[in-house]
């Protein structure tokens, strides 16, 4: 195999899920991922952990809920004890078909998801990382070919995350500090509170509050957003292409919302439950090693330029202590784009502007 699959393997299970010996360790492997999945039992056996690989295919949970009348489960016991019993849940992505969801009635998919709460809030209550593992279904959906699609993984994946860590630090510092944060560009003037939030410096570790390889970002959990919002980056959502989204808010609430395409997608994730129609994030994307949109959230919302918002659930770890925030089922990020004409403010202070930080060399303020 490529030496890198194995590399890749070493970051996810020594940097970024801190794996020990005696962790009770599952692999939630997607249908294109096996070989990652080789890769990774084979770093785990090293590190003494216990591990248990479970499967994972768009094409059979599709059927599934294809054939189901709706009326699922809540949290299903079996499934709910094997994520409570566990230290780790590392999820290898690699699909081999990117739209098969889209066969799937959107109002069946969000019932399904609703059924799953439990089963979600004790994934995440686990030290779960999730990673991509490059496929040719991917490369197509990026508009590369398989070859270029893998050296621009890796390039992101394989990097000297303690040097970027110690940059976003510099992000987070601010946003601790800060009380508002306004967003402005064309068709976006958005403001949010971030009073007694908790910056996160996602920097691809668990060490570090985060769950995502790659990674760069810092996020935070912003309330009472004020205004409207563009989001000018295309995204897949469940199979479902959705392109120049626009929302509205009033009294920390989606009011009105448009999409170019995808629109009925849209609708049904801000349907799905009270919650989905607040905001649950706010991401600043400042890994400068992805250098393209790929229609791929996991690396699109890191991009150097951009900035993202997240309806539906928020993270616990941005929160003051015995606040539950925001609540809900899904958690969507949409994707702006900040290179150009736009500047993001805290408390009134520029802190970035065309996609220039106040630290970088070309910032005007």
């Amino acid at each position: 195999m490529d030496q890198r699959i194995y590399d890749h393997a070493e970051v996810l299970v020594d940097w970024s899920a801190r794996i020990e010996a005696g962790d009770d360790v599952v692999i939630r492997v997607d249908d294109g991922a096996h070989d990652l999945a080789v890769a990774v039992a084979e770093r785990l056996g090293d590190r003494g952990a216990n591990y248990l690989a479970t499967y994972i295919s768009d094409e059979v949970e599709a059927a599934f809920l294809r054939g189901h009348d709706a009326d699922f489960e809540q949290d299903p016991d079996f499934e709910l004890a094997m994520l409570e019993r566990a230290d780790s849940v590392l999820s290898l992505r690699g699909k081999s078909n990117v739209a098969e969801e889209a066969s799937v009635p959107g109002g069946r998919r969000s019932a399904y998801k609703k059924s799953r709460t439990g089963i979600k809030a004790a994934r995440l209550d686990t030290d779960w990382v999730a990673t991509q593992h490059p496929t040719r279904a991917h490369a197509q959906q990026a508009g590369m070919g398989y070859a270029e699609y893998k050296d621009f993984v890796y390039d992101a994946v394989l990097r000297d995350w303690e040097s970027l860590a110690d940059e976003m630090a510099n992000m987070k510092d601010l946003l601790d500090a800060g009380s508002e944060v306004r967003l402005v560009k064309e068709g976006t003037d958005l403001t949010m509170s971030i009073e007694d939030r908790t910056a996160v410096n996602s920097a691809a570790s668990v060490a570090y509050g985060s769950h995502n390889l790659p990674s760069g970002e810092v996020f935070t959990a912003p309330e009472d957003p004020e205004g409207t919002v563009h989001f000018d980056v295309p995204m897949t959502h469940n199979g479902a292409r959705i392109r120049d989204v626009h929302l509205t808010f009033e009294d920390g609430e989606v009011v009105d919302w448009s999409a170019e395409v995808g629109e009925s997608a849209l609708g049904d994730i801000l349907a799905t439950d009270d919650g989905a129609r607040r905001l649950g994030e706010l991401g600043i994307g400042m890994n400068r090693g992805i250098d393209r949109f790929t229609d791929s959230i996991l690396f699109d919302e890191k991009m150097g330029n951009t900035v993202h918002l997240a309806v539906g659930r928020a993270y616990g770890s941005c929160l003051p202590e015995g606040e539950e925030g925001n609540q809900s089922a899904v958690h969507v990020d949409m994707i702006t784009d900040v290179s150009e004409d736009s500047r993001l403010e805290i408390d009134g202070e520029v802190v970035q502007r065309n996609g220039r930080f106040r630290w970088e060399d070309g910032f005007e303020g």
